[in-house]
């Protein structure tokens, strides 16, 4: 099938409360953001990067990737309230690209080659209206009440045996502007669900993060571990 043209979405704003300047902070001798925006420069199938940003600092930092377009967020976008289904539904407008790959700045591990095969793979099945990167887990839960959630805790058996719980990690994001008018979701209807590993799917949220992805970037490039 013919893969059209891919608009991704990298939404970033100024204001962080947890890690200080995290988009645009230096992680292993680059702004953070850089990361993921090398990566979608270099996938095969994405055209164009709308970064959706209320900082003038964010935006002349990212403004040396060629396809980048910068969208000024407008006033009833700004805040830290505004959750990310009004941030797609304005963007999607600004193109006249129809499919979409929405990521976010602080997974900096996330590969072009991931990228392009979860485009190819998406667009080889007509089963799922969208997709989204998951990691696979394997390990016990437990409900508050002590019952185990994915293991029966008198009858254990090794973690490797137990059925994967899949968790969303909010890597990327795969759909339609069709889907999206029609769902109001990133998910859509029918989600296809994209496993990816632990390491690749690093996320900032805390100092802690920042600091296990920064390790992990310079393990990565070493080619010390494998993703």
């Amino acid at each position: 099938m013919k893969i059209p043209k891919i608009t991704a979405l990298v939404p970033m704003k100024g204001h962080s409360e947890r890690v200080s300047n995290k988009n645009i902070r230096l992680l292993n001798g680059k702004p953070a953001c850089h990361w993921i925006l090398e990566s979608l420069t270099a996938s095969k199938y994405v055209t164009e990067i709308l970064v959706n940003t209320d900082s003038k600092e964010i935006a002349d930092s990212v403004s040396i990737f060629k396809k980048v377009k910068i969208l000024e967020r407008p006033d009833f976008l700004l805040g830290d309230m505004v959750s990310i289904q009004p941030l797609i539904e304005y963007d999607i407008e600004q193109t006249e690209n129809q499919f979409f790959i929405q990521t976010h700045s602080t997974n900096p591990m996330v590969q072009p080659e991931t990228i392009d095969k979860a485009i190819e793979d998406f667009f080889n099945q007509n089963q799922h209206d969208a997709l989204f990167s998951v990691t696979p887990v394997q390990t016990r839960f437990y409900w508050k009440n002590g019952k185990g959630i994915n293991h029966d805790p008198k009858h254990l058996i090794r973690t490797q045996d137990l059925e994967p719980i899949y968790e969303e990690n909010s890597c990327f994001y795969i759909f339609s502007k069709e889907t999206n008018h029609s769902i109001k979701n990133r998910l859509g209807a029918n989600p296809m669900m994209y496993p990816i590993s632990g390491l690749e799917a690093a996320d900032i949220d805390t100092m802690t993060d920042f600091h296990w992805a920064e390790f992990l970037l310079s393990k990565f490039h070493s080619g010390e571990i494998k993703l």
